[in-house]
């Protein structure tokens, strides 16, 4: 929620500052360190922040630099990012009128989205994110996929890999209904190593769901092979 305090060499505060923003960390760091050492800063005071910005105020009217004010003092002093605030009352905003029109049904409310830009104006627009039915986090139907029959294995894993969808696949394995083609983890994986130079055919009937199964994936992929005539 906070950025990181830019950095000014501490030479240029006590010098010859350039921007109101050094008039204020100068009286932030040097000023209340030498005239008020004894007493603890609280940036929600509203009598510390005033003796900040009359002290930067003066050290700016000295060096003829322009723009410090109260609310900047305030900014700089407790590192106050602007567009937060902006931010958060548009949300409260949007909030207040979505519960104002449910409560009476004035207008349609939002579904469940809505988008915001506010850089150099103002812009919203909102539509319905929907489930995608094959979606391999959250949606639940069986992608059907066509392979070609006389693959081996083998070679439809070196296919899958090369796939805009599963090519961040790491060690797949594969699995039908109460039988593994091939598991890659230690001792499965030798013992299911020859299904590798088999071909799909002789593997999965056609319309059989496969499940492959990867830890690069967050959850498993299921297909109904449907074998393509080449």
């Amino acid at each position: 929620m906070h950025a990181p305090r830019a950095a000014v060499p501490l030479c240029t505060l006590a010098t010859i500052p350039r921007q109101p923003e050094h008039c204020i960390e100068w009286a932030h760091v040097i000023a209340w360190e030498e005239e008020r050492k004894n007493d603890t800063l609280d940036t929600d005071d509203p009598e510390h922040i005033t003796w900040l910005y009359q002290k930067a105020l003066k050290r700016a009217t000295d060096f003829n630099i322009s723009g410090v004010t109260y609310s900047l003092t305030q900014g700089v002093v407790k590192n106050i990012i602007p567009a937060i605030a902006s931010t958060n009352a548009v949300i409260a905003a949007s909030c207040c009128n979505e519960a104002f029109k449910i409560a009476t049904n004035t207008n349609p409310y939002l579904s469940n989205y809505m988008m915001y830009s506010g850089n150099d104006g103002i812009y919203t627009y909102t539509f319905e994110h929907e489930r995608k039915p094959d979606c391999p986090v959250c949606g639940n139907l069986t992608k059907d996929l066509q392979v070609n029959g006389d693959w081996t294995l083998g070679e439809f894993i070196d296919w899958m890999k090369d796939q805009p969808d599963t090519q961040g696949l790491k060690k797949p394995s594969f699995s039908k209904s109460g039988k593994s083609l091939y598991i890659q983890v230690p001792g499965l994986e030798e013992q299911t190593r020859p299904n590798l130079d088999k071909k799909l055919s002789e593997l999965v009937a056609e319309g059989e769901e496969v499940v492959v199964s990867d830890r690069a994936l967050p959850v498993d992929l299921r297909y109904n092979f449907i074998f393509k005539k080449v």
